[in-house]
């Protein structure tokens, strides 16, 4: 509500600034005309300036939106040839109404013969005008747009990339759990409550507490540090108080799985490092493993979610993010910075 009051006043501002170059450039002709009714001397420019707003807003909500960013460039220029001539009607229609004939007044006024180039002038200029206000406009809300329905899909994809997949395998790892009769089922389960908890409901939001993020990110380490093996070396660390500031739901986390993804194979020595600091508002993320063997398919996945990140990282975080991804033959490293002021 508070966002449409601001743009209807900056349009009725810049309506109010733009409508004193005709009336300002006419002014003193306008006083000097011999007319028994005072407020009839404005009623060109007043009609005018009505149809002028009424011909900018045809453009901008209808006309430009439904012809000329679909390429119907005909339709479009015959559709704006006849909301001008609409105008003009109108415009002809008002005067007849208030007995305002401009043949008589020229008689009885002979400067308006002298006024009638300037008006044409004005008019032709304010038309034009209002076209490319109108056409900005129409771009700007266009792209407005496209960029928000961009990032619903991405952020819609990204989640239907990685969750499933991820409940998918940590059900299998609790399953395989539960036939041994190990003790940290239980534990498990309430971490992976917790994770189905917070992906189902708070990643439904724009942004969400980088708290309950990093939350997230603990129990997922933790899930996969109950079926990693000694041959896998994990460092995780984490500082500072993450209270008080918000983030892009599940911006993160793939680069943690991806870690796990590539640097987990039980026949291999396996080293998997994971930092996550904060210093003030500038967050730091900065994840370390060295390449094993893994399956053709995860690693088409995981290159997957990654560079939905990325887009996603430049739809939200355009200006305020530094990614940086060093991917050789022995390890891959991410190192993430983000400005979350």
């Amino acid at each position: 509500m508070k966002n449409k009051l601001i743009i209807i006043s900056v349009h009725v501002i810049a309506w109010m600034l733009l409508l004193l170059v005709p009336f300002l450039s006419t002014y003193q002709v306008l006083q000097s005309l011999v007319l028994d009714d005072k407020i009839l001397r404005y009623m060109p420019i007043f009609i005018s300036s009505l149809c002028l707003i009424a011909i900018f807003y045809a453009n901008y909500f209808i006309l430009i939106p439904k012809f000329l960013f679909t390429k119907k460039y005909k339709n479009y220029f015959f559709s704006f040839v006849g909301s001008v001539i609409l105008a003009l009607f109108f415009a002809n229609l008002i005067f007849y109404l208030f007995d305002f004939n401009p043949q008589k007044l020229e008689k009885l006024n002979p400067l308006i013969q002298n006024i009638k180039p300037i008006a044409a002038a004005n008019n032709l200029l304010m038309l034009v005008i209002s076209f490319v206000a109108a056409y900005c406009l129409a771009l700007i809300t266009k792209m407005k747009k496209v960029e928000q329905e961009k990032l619903s899909a991405q952020i819609s994809s990204l989640k239907s990339q990685i969750n499933p997949h991820f409940l998918f395998n940590t059900l299998n790892s609790i399953y395989a759990t539960a036939i041994d009769s190990s003790p940290q089922t239980a534990e498990m389960v309430a971490k992976l409550s917790e994770m189905m908890r917070y992906t189902m409901s708070e990643t439904q939001n724009d942004f969400v507490d980088l708290e309950d993020e990093i939350t997230y990110i603990d129990n997922f380490i933790e899930l996969q540090k109950m079926r990693l093996d000694d041959k896998v070396k994990l460092e995780y660390k984490t500082e500072s108080n993450f209270s008080g500031l918000k983030i892009a739901p599940m911006l993160l986390i793939p680069f943690i799985e991806n870690c796990f993804k590539h640097g987990v194979n039980s026949e291999e020595d396996s080293n998997i490092y994971i930092l996550i600091e904060l210093k003030e508002t500038e967050f730091h993320l900065k994840v370390v493993n060295n390449k094993v063997q893994t399956q053709k398919e995860t690693t088409e996945r995981s290159g997957l979610g990654i560079e939905n990140t990325k887009h996603r990282l430049e739809l939200i975080y355009s200006t305020k993010h530094l990614l940086t991804i060093k991917d050789t033959a022995q390890s891959f490293r991410v190192s993430l910075h983000i400005n979350l002021q």
